[in-house]
């Protein structure tokens, strides 16, 4: 038998060699496959099925060609292993069997049999006799559909001979025992295998089509619910059942077992062939992915076969089930015309790749047929943007930036069998993302198809249930929350849809899912309204409630906690706006607008910088560090052209960016403008931000000049508002019984997500707009809490160090050491002052009549782990309730005990808070560590460290040290330690970050600057894949030269890298994906110093102008150390690839040249390729020799 994560591990290795190979082939002019891969890109995009790049979607082809040569010869292999080939004909004709291995004495064979056919066809090789097995697996009337002799991309995405024979070798491979490493024998022919090889065997495919297995217990609750009644119902006999997003077939193969068994009990005397084919005629499915569909259709073969009594597929008829690969979301046409209209004549042909069959299944997406329709559709939002636009047409539902579970949501539907005029309607069940719950993409599904305006395709949900508590591997807090819902194709025949809320999660990871607690509780009890359990609750809902966007699905008395905000609220937080809940500007490429603040000085666009505020940086009433973000505004706010050149390398895909209008010209936007930008948060004098993804809510207070990312939406209260009274709102905005109320309503994102308060949510702006409010609110808690977490701002490591390096009263450790006391003082009274607030708003709210504050002064701070619902859950830890994660993760002591130190009337008061705890429904629910501030922050020490060092790395950026008397100059890091020895404030920051009085600069400076350098030259920076993409950019960049010389180009969008396109992460985590420099220095391996091992830079601050002359200056120093024309042609290669630069930004004549750097550097370069007898093309694609420390000795 065979061991699914061997094999899988193993066969990952394979398929990288079978990338490489195709697609050298992909690129290859001689090669068919290469020339049809580009045509069928060409019409692909002509026809808008696609809107990559060349490059993006060759590789998507490539990989699965080669995932297609691994699952093909996996199938073989696991046919020869058993047997299910035997006695094969061919035309009529007997045909020797066994091509690759097997147990026992195979692989002699299968070697007797190459070489019979070699002696047949003697100009053949290793692949004609994979794909000779191919073939008669092909021909027996069961198995054509597995290699599809006219879709499957084995027949003409060749590998080469070489790795047939590695691959063959591979299939070979022994124990030291002597028996194959992969044996498939196994009586029970189990090929669920074949689903983890679906899943996990591509990372490429698992991203791009969000491959993932739906669990066995999942699958057959929802056939349950589906299958079962619909049979009952509606009966066998022509009964149908589809899953438009089939993958590896879960859904298909639980349904075929129950139909068979169904069939032997309705006939049992019936034929085991014909049962099972009556039990396949009603198997229907689609994917986009082929391989998926390979893998599905093969594994119902096997079941099928198995379901006969048979032992080979010899002699077996076609198992009659119908599975089609092509995109279920556009229909058998592939295109608009698709959507469910199939007889549109003047549509033209349709387009289909080579891979997909769904034209030979006409009819299978044709609505209204199915008894059944179930699946897991994929989760993702759609990446490619000529599909998105596709969908958007297509599909009423999908709209903003939706995911896939809407369209598919809406094609579940109409595929079901509509119920009117006495016709039953179909079932539909599926497990899907319940993101579109509280995103704001999902308001259109609720309002408009669940709320039945959608008159052609009516709905009745009839099960809506919360499963995102329960474990399951790849989903919920293992990937993304799900919801199971069910419903029929019809209009609502009840006021009530039965609802599962969810009431806490399964405690972690769990070794059985299908038996784990929360699962249980759901799956024994749906048909039980009413069951109140440990983990959720049954109902019986009003269906109006499911008609409105949000839906909140928590049981367990959130319900009557939420109404009783609602019911408590004066106003809502919209009335108090002149404008919505957003401000955030949508760059749609933010990378490309980011700059360091040093190098936005030196390229002299400091007036175009403003500070960034993104959500991961609003934490507890404060703005911790902003970034510096590209402003391309005027002072009016109108389009500045300014900043055209710094922006100009990325003009193609900045251009491209997509509105809701089409491209930015379609928008009427500039190229060099944001997406999105909401003038009036520009203009703000004062508003309120807040992170949009965060555990808890944190809302700050911002004083104006900034922008705001889309992750921090900002709040301006209407015309005239004061400070005061947005402090007021900041206050109840960041209590935890908003937290609660948004929790109710926010979409929960990851985190670690199987903590409870540790799971992140979507606070976004619609929802916060919708908070409810007093009609009283707190200014005095609120105004303190603003003013400690700005004093806590400038007591950090990062604010002392800069205040010192310009003040230098003390020493910095002693500095350091003040400021950290203060820091820690600050940091009890701001706990104190929040809990103080919860308490104080729980009030405002109706939640509990007394005062429950603190009226004196005997006390003004607290320790983490000294808050009422902190000692309340330390007792349960104690008594083995709960466990102590909480306070492990956040470094706080637990108590059990009021501490003594505390006033006897401050101790009183927190007692009666843990006595109404303990009393109290609603406030032990509110009092939770989910609601509750974490107060999460960087230790002390970690910041201290940051920012020491990046101190010292700012002043390694002071332009004076990259310059001499002769022009700009690369830098040993010895060279640098010598510069900067008398350099005092850099001693100092040394001494404080290494401990020791006398450090040693040169170890110092070259342990940070390590990390923040990136290489010179193309091939030093990336490896294979990011060089191709590197190409692509330069052309792209000649096309846009061309177009500012006035000739009208097409000019395609460039292909964004990955990490796996750069040579080692830290390039990658400098560059990014569009490539935006971001480092600090220039790193250059090919340079060396006669005895200086340490490393040679130049600064990353230089214009291109600089880095030639800096570079151009090392050749001959180079030479002078012995460098021979091998070490010399990275040195000219790196010239090259500046020249295309210099020619446009540095053609002018300067008076120290006589001539201009772009003149001065070709003269140089073809200099040093006439001696070396290279052209420009040679030497920028040679691969550079390893780096060389001090090694050369001079002539």
């Amino acid at each position: 038998m065979i061991n699914s994560s061997t094999l899988l591990a193993d066969l990952k290795g394979q398929l990288k060699l079978l990338q490489a190979d195709l697609k050298q082939r992909a690129e290859d002019p001689s090669n068919a496959w290469g020339v049809r891969l580009k045509e069928e890109y060409a019409e692909a995009f002509r026809r808008e099925r696609t809107g990559w790049s060349w490059v993006d979607w060759r590789d998507n082809e490539v990989d699965q060609a080669a995932v297609a040569w691994i699952v093909s010869t996996t199938f073989l292999r696991f046919c020869e292993d058993n047997d299910l080939v035997v006695g094969a004909k061919i035309d009529g004709l007997p045909t020797a069997v066994g091509w690759i291995a097997g147990p026992g004495d195979r692989v002699q064979r299968a070697e007797e049999n190459l070489t019979a056919y070699f002696r047949d066809n003697p100009t053949h090789n290793r692949r004609h006799w994979l794909q000779h097995g191919f073939g008669v697996l092909a021909a027996q009337p069961a198995g054509a559909a597995l290699v599809d002799v006219k879709h499957n991309p084995v027949w003409k995405a060749e590998i080469s001979p070489e790795s047939a024979t590695a691959l063959i070798a591979f299939w070979r491979r022994t124990k030291d025992e002597g028996t194959l490493v992969h044996d498939f024998t196994d009586s029970n022919l189990e090929t669920r295998f074949l689903g983890d090889l679906y899943q996990d065997l591509s990372e490429h495919a698992k991203k791009t089509y969000a491959l993932l297995q739906t669990p066995v217990f999942v699958e057959e609750f929802i056939l349950d619910q589906t299958l079962t009644p619909a049979v009952a119902e509606f009966g066998l006999d022509g009964l149908k059942l589809i899953d438009p997003s089939c993958g590896s077939g879960h859904f298909l193969l639980g349904a075929f077992e129950r139909l068979n068994q169904a069939w032997l009990e309705a006939a049992p005397g019936l034929d085991a062939k014909e049962r099972v084919r009556r039990a396949m005629a009603s198997i229907n499915g689609v994917d986009i992915n082929p391989f998926a569909v390979a893998i599905a259709r093969f594994r119902l073969t096997v079941a099928g076969l198995k379901a006969t009594g048979e032992r080979s597929l010899v002699g077996v008829p076609p198992m009659g089930f119908r599975l089609a690969i092509g995109d279920s979301l556009l229909g058998v046409r592939g295109s608009l015309d698709q959507t469910f209209d199939f007889d549109d004549d003047e549509a033209g042909p349709a387009f289909s790749y080579d891979t997909e069959d769904l034209n030979e299944y006409f009819g299978i997406l044709q609505p209204g047929q199915y008894h059944v329709v179930v699946g897991n559709p994929p989760y993702i939002t759609p990446k490619d943007k000529a599909l998105n636009a596709l969908y958007r047409i297509a599909y009423e539902t999908a709209v903003r930036q939706y995911a896939l579970s809407v369209p598919f949501m809406e094609l579940l539907f109409r595929l079901a069998i509509r119920g009117e005029q006495g016709q039953g309607a179909g079932y539909v069940g599926q497990i899907t993302s319940n993101s579109f719950m509280k995103r704001e993409f999902g308001k259109k599904l609720i309002e408009y198809l669940f709320a039945g305006h959608d008159i052609g395709n009516p709905v009745d949900l009839t099960a809506v249930i919360d499963s995102s508590g329960a474990w399951m591997p790849g989903h919920n807090f293992d990937g993304t929350p799900t919801v199971i819902l069910f419903g029929r194709r019809r209009r609502p025949v009840s006021q009530s849809v039965r609802a599962v809320l969810g009431k806490r999660d399964d405690p972690g990871k769990l070794d059985n899912p299908a038996t784990g607690p929360v699962w249980t509780e759901l799956s024994e009890h749906l048909e039980g309204p009413g069951f109140d359990g440990d983990y959720v609750t049954v109902l019986d809902l009003d269906r109006a409630l499911l008609t409105t966007h949000p839906w909140s699905l928590s049981g367990g008395g959130a319900s009557d906690v939420f109404s009783a905000i609602e019911v408590a609220a004066a106003k809502r937080l919209e009335n108090m706006l002149d404008v919505g809940v957003g401000g955030a500007i949508r760059a749609g490429a933010d990378e490309v607008f980011m700059r360091s603040r040093l190098l936005a000085r030196e390229q002299q666009i400091t007036p175009y910088m403003r500070a960034f505020v993104v959500g991961e940086n609003l934490r507890d009433f404060a703005m911790k560090g902003t970034e510096a973000i590209v402003f391309p505004y005027e002072s009016d706010l109108s389009p500045s052209t300014a900043l055209d050149c710094h922006l100009w390398p990325w003009r193609t895909p900045l251009a491209d960016r997509r509105t809701f209008q089409g491209k930015m010209a379609d928008a009427g936007l500039r190229w060099t403008e944001y997406m999105q930008f909401t003038r009036w948060s520009a203009r703000a004098s004062v508003a309120i931000t807040f992170a949009e993804i965060a555990t808890h809510n944190h809302f700050v207070l911002d004083r104006g000049g900034k922008v705001f990312k889309q992750t921090a939406p900002a709040i301006k209260l209407a015309a005239g508002a004061t400070e005061e009274e947005h402090l007021e709102l900041l206050g109840v905005l960041n209590s935890s019984t908003v937290c609660f109320w948004l929790k109710q309503v926010a979409q929960k994102k990851g985190g670690d997500a199987d903590t409870p308060w540790l799971r992140t949510y979507a606070f976004n702006s619609t929802n916060v707009a919708r908070v409810p409010l007093p009609s009283k609110l707190l200014l005095d808690r609120p105004r303190t809490l603003d003013t400690l977490a700005r004093q806590l701002c400038v007591t950090t490591p990062a604010a002392l160090v800069e205040t010192w390096s310009a003040e230098k009263t003390v020493s910095l450790i002693d500095a350091l050491l003040m400021a950290e006391a203060e820091w820690r003082r600050l940091r009890e009274r701001l706990f104190f002052e929040q809990e103080e607030l919860d308490w104080g708003v729980y009030r405002l709210y109706g939640l509990i009549d007394a005062d429950l504050t603190y009226p004196g002064s005997a006390i003004d701070g607290i320790s983490l782990g000294q808050r009422a619902f902190e000692i309340d859950l330390a007792r349960r830890v104690d008594d083995g309730i709960e466990e102590a994660a909480w306070f492990e993760r956040h470094g706080s002591t637990p108590i059990t005990e009021l501490p003594d130190s505390w006033p006897e009337d401050y101790k009183a008061l927190v007692q009666r808070r843990l006595d109404l705890i303990k009393s109290d429904k609603s406030i032990r629910l509110l009092e939770k560590p989910e609601f509750k501030r974490r107060w999460a922050t960087t230790a002390w020490d970690t910041q201290r460290t940051g920012a020491l060092q990046a101190a010292i790395l700012d002043r390694l950026e002071d332009p004076v040290l990259w310059q001499d008397p002769q022009g700009p100059i690369a830098r040993s890091v010895a060279d640098l330690a010598d510069l900067l020895r008398a350099d005092t404030v850099l001693k100092e920051l040394s001494r404080a970050l290494t401990g020791t009085a006398e450090p040693d600069l040169a170890a110092v400076i070259g342990g940070l600057i390590a990390d923040e350098a990136v290489p010179f030259l193309a091939a030093y920076r990336y490896k294979p894949a990011g060089i191709e993409k590197y190409r692509v950019w330069q052309e792209v960049w000649g096309l846009q030269r061309r177009e500012d010389a006035g000739e009208k180009v097409t000019i395609p969008v460039p292909p964004k890298y990955s990490q796996g396109d750069f040579a080692k992460a830290t390039y990658w985590k400098a560059r990014g994906k569009l490539d935006v420099p971001k480092e600090r220095f220039i790193a250059y391996p090919a340079v060396a110093r006669e005895g200086d091992p340490t490393p040679v830079l130049g600064w990353a601050g230089w214009s291109h102008r600089d880095q030639a002359l800096a570079l151009a200056r090392e050749i001959p120093a180079q030479q002078a150390l012995g460098a021979d024309d091998a070490a010399l042609v990275p040195l000219v290669a790196g010239l090259v690839e500046l020249e295309p630069w210099l020619a446009q930004w540095h053609s002018e004549i300067e008076p120290q040249f006589g001539a201009s750097p772009a003149a001065v550097i070709a003269g140089v370069v073809d200099q040093y390729l006439a001696r070396m007898e290279k052209t420009r093309d040679q030497v920028t694609a040679s691969t550079p020799p390893a780096a060389t420390r001090g090694r050369r000795a001079s002539r």
